[in-house]
């Protein structure tokens, strides 16, 4: 089978390296010259474990980019649409970029094809892009929802082992389609689920929705424990223990980040408001996620006796491990409040120094904040140190020398995963998110 894979961004080119990988002739189209030039010697432009492997494989057998639309869709069985959709500024999604490469595919195509939504888009989404195909070809194109579910940091193994793939069609033979291309990923057991084009893009922020809410949940509790002495990680545990809750995304910590969380929320509230449904849940969610940096910041005045002059070392600037997204990420919103409270930072990541370095010429602050090539050399001179995400690097240090390096042996665990025994044994003072301090 051949298809074209539109937008060769994170879901884009996860997709389109994963289905050649699988045998299928994909051609990924972009318009970024530089960037395709890149690809094509095998240069990922982000970091996410396996992918450029993957991209190396495949290319040029069955890998192929191009800035050529209408070269690319030519012959093709399906044209996946893998565009950005950024917020605008009430919170609704920006589809500016999926409706002009509808209209551009539904222009240049010379036979009936079948165009897949990919990027996460609004409910009522599939509808306006039929009635632009419909406006501007006169082939058949039907227009197909099939929503991504990619962990940053683990995509490509999300891709091939899935635990679900939504198919939002009436066609039937759409469907068949996208069945046979999905064949590889789905032997096991079935995974795909056939719905309507509404449900399949309902689904996608529903799904994103929830995770965040355990989030932002947990992270309430862990409040809560810090003010009645009670210890999160018990709660955590038992909780999780609970077959109806499950043990997954109930670590507390200093919130979500990343690329979609913050905006399908964001996206989520301003859908149900345009349909007359107050999404409270939704947006109590959000809210709470401003809750730990802002308690830690308070923790650390106190412990601390003040952040003025003082020297914060920052472990981590991704939002999570094993990626290099510091898109609206915890660890930049700590490093603002801290420099507005008079503090320097002196901080490093394994792999998000490029990118952090990026967002803090973004948000004023590059010339304020210390970047470093490794942990160690975060601690030297400072006052305290706060894991800032939960890197493995991070979860054996070496204590003995992190003493000896800062002046004042204070361990803000942003994201409780240090033992905290072993922490006080090694002579520090000790605070966790949700736990007593020692």
């Amino acid at each position: 089978m051949k298809i074209a894979v539109i937008g060769t961004g994170y879901v884009g080119l996860v997709a389109g390296a994963c289905f050649a990988d699988s045998g299928v002739d994909v051609v990924c189209v972009d318009v970024d010259e530089s960037k395709l030039a890149k690809l094509r010697a095998g240069e990922v432009p982000f970091f996410e474990p396996h992918l450029a492997e993957l991209v190396k494989n495949n290319w040029p057998d069955r890998l192929h980019f191009s800035s050529n639309l209408a070269e690319s869709i030519a012959g093709r069985a399906a044209v996946f649409v893998a565009v950005g959709t950024p917020p605008h500024e009430d919170g609704s999604a920006d589809l500016t970029h999926v409706l002009g490469v509808a209209e551009q595919v539904a222009k240049a195509t010379t036979h009936d094809l079948i165009l897949v939504l990919k990027s996460t888009v609004p409910v009522g989404t599939n509808a306006r892009v039929t009635e632009v195909v419909q406006r501007n070809s006169k082939h058949k194109i039907s227009v197909v929802s099939n929503p991504e579910f990619l962990k940053e940091g683990d995509a490509v193994n999300d891709f091939f082992k899935p635990d679900r793939i939504v198919i939002g069609t009436d066609d039937a033979h759409a469907f068949d389609v996208l069945e046979r291309l999905y064949a590889p990923h789905n032997r096991q057991r079935n995974r795909i689920l056939r719905m309507s084009p509404k449900s399949a893009e309902i689904v996608k922020y529903a799904a994103n929705a929830m995770l965040a809410t355990k989030i932002s949940f947990m992270n309430e509790v862990a409040e809560l424990c810090n003010l009645a002495g009670g210890d999160v990680e018990d709660v955590r545990v038992a909780l999780g223990s609970d077959q109806r809750i499950g043990a997954h995304f109930l670590y507390p910590g200093l919130g979500f980040g990343g690329s979609c969380f913050p905006k399908d929320l964001r996206a989520l509230v301003r859908t149900g408001a345009d349909f007359g449904v107050s999404m409270k849940v939704t947006q109590a969610a959000i809210e709470a996620n401003e809750l730990p940096v802002a308690t830690l910041v308070k923790h650390m005045e106190k412990d601390l006796g003040g952040l003025a002059g003082k020297i914060i070392a920052i472990w981590g600037l991704a939002f999570k491990p094993k990626t290099d997204d510091v898109r609206e990420a915890p660890a930049l919103r700590l490093i603002a409040e801290l420099h507005k409270r008079g503090a320097k930072t002196q901080a490093t990541d394994p792999q998000a120094m490029e990118t952090g370095r990026a967002s803090l010429e973004q948000m004023g602050l590059k010339e304020k904040v210390l970047l470093v090539e490794n942990e160690y050399a975060a601690c030297e001179g400072a006052d305290a140190l706060v894991i800032a995400t939960e890197w493995n690097e991070y979860r054996n240090p070496d204590l003995a020398r992190i003493a000896g390096l800062l002046r004042s042996k204070y361990l803000f665990d942003g994201r409780n995963i240090l033992s905290r025994e072993t922490v006080l044994e090694a002579g520090f003072a000790y605070r966790g998110m949700g736990r007593p301090p020692l």
